[in-house]
């Protein structure tokens, strides 16, 4: 694998494989779903599917993680044209933020207008539980802070200006969907809303690290998304975002709690069917 500095997708790689893909499948997607762990579960809901293996996609990356099983599945949710990704990739497989991006920019050459991305999260405030969603009104871009920024480097006016603005990265009015959607699907008891900060691991986070992300104001804590939906954003893509908090930090020296993956992913099987039922009834808003 290139190093991190070394490896740029000229648009016309985007569009090679935007092209493979359009000439493979007779889907045009309006909207995209990028599964988090143990969410892949979404895009089994898809009516008349067409899946491939990212390993046969050209200059798809291949996903390494527990929980993402790496397909792209394209078809019809509720009678809207969607596309999911099963399974996203991460700096922590060693990916650069190109590469762990490169998906988004696709997407956007497919057609798509829409992007709902979801993750599996830890909760640092302290009035979450276990199993709650977290609809994110914003985020927090740790790697950003250390010059991390997929936008770096020459911009291409083809996808977006060089300076997008990001105080309205998660759209209001799918904030307020999603928000009626969960009134009427019964998951309002455990919808939350706040702040998404995305720190690079594999580690998870030390106490002094929960106790500086809580004084920040973040809700929720994970190991991806930020650098997708900053791309989305640049594409001018409408983004909403979803958090299934699926443990809470460990932010008390006294504590013998341990924050692992196997929790994680049992999390996201207690929950799975009620956000799959909330995004399939929002995508059926969409259309």
């Amino acid at each position: 694998m290139t190093a991190p500095s070394q490896r740029r997708y000229t648009f016309e790689e985007y569009k090679d494989t935007a092209d493979w893909l359009m000439t493979n499948t007779q889907h045009r997607p309006k909207v995209a779903i990028i599964c988090g762990s143990g969410l892949g579960g979404l895009a089994d809901l898809l009516e008349d599917k067409t899946a491939f293996a990212y390993t046969d996609i050209p200059r798809f990356p291949t996903s390494t993680v527990q929980g993402h099983s790496g397909e792209l599945v394209f078809g019809r949710l509720q009678g809207c044209e969607c596309v999911c990704m099963k399974g996203r990739f991460h700096f922590y497989e060693g990916y650069d933020i190109q590469t762990v991006t490169y998906p988004v920019r696709v997407f956007f050459l497919l057609g798509v207008e829409t992007l709902i991305v979801t993750n599996a999260a830890g909760g640092l405030n302290g009035t979450y539980n276990v199993g709650d969603i977290m609809l994110i009104k914003d985020h927090i871009n740790m790697p950003g802070f250390a010059g991390q920024n997929p936008l770096c480097g020459p911009n291409d006016e083809r996808f977006g200006v060089r300076f997008p603005c990001m105080s309205d990265a998660y759209d209001r009015d799918l904030r307020a969907l999603a928000k009626k959607t969960a009134e009427e699907q019964g998951c309002n008891g455990f919808l939350q809303e706040g702040v998404y900060c995305m720190l690079a691991g594999p580690t998870y986070e030390t106490i002094a690290e929960c106790r500086v992300l809580q004084t920040l104001g973040a809700d929720a804590v994970g190991m991806s998304t930020v650098p997708e939906v900053v791309v989305a954003r640049h594409c001018g893509l409408r983004v909403l975002g979803l958090s299934l908090i699926t443990n809470k930090v460990v932010a008390d020296y006294n504590s013998k709690e341990k924050a692992n993956h196997g929790e994680v992913l049992l999390t996201t099987q207690h929950r799975t069917q009620d956000l799959q039922r909330l995004v399939s009834h929002l995508v059926s808003k969409l259309r």
